[in-house]
């Protein structure tokens, strides 16, 4: 399943603190938190889907808006980034155990 994660990075910018914690809990769950309002995820195809059915029934189109930037194949996807402060790790897929 690894081999067909894509890894995305994903920002917004809510314009309501109640939405605005909303989208913030629901984005946990699907990646790693880098900054406020910006987080690093590994999705496939249908959780890709999903986030955005997810994220579109939160948000007001008119007020709110969220990027999703696809950076590539998870796996083989080597991030060019500039980190000054906190190291910068690319999420990596890790055994979940239950």
């Amino acid at each position: 399943m690894a081999a067909y994660e894509h890894l995305y990075v994903i920002s917004y910018d809510i314009r309501d603190a109640k939405r605005w914690r909303r989208v913030f809990r629901l984005m946990k769950g699907y990646g790693d938190w880098l900054q406020l309002s910006v987080f690093q995820c590994r999705l496939s195809r249908k959780r890709h889907a999903e986030l955005i059915a997810l994220l579109d029934g939160i948000i007001h189109h008119g007020e709110d808006h969220i990027l999703i930037m696809n950076l590539g194949p998870a796996e083989t996807m080597k991030p060019s980034v500039v980190s000054l402060g906190k190291d910068f790790k690319a999420i990596e897929r890790e055994p979940v155990i239950v």
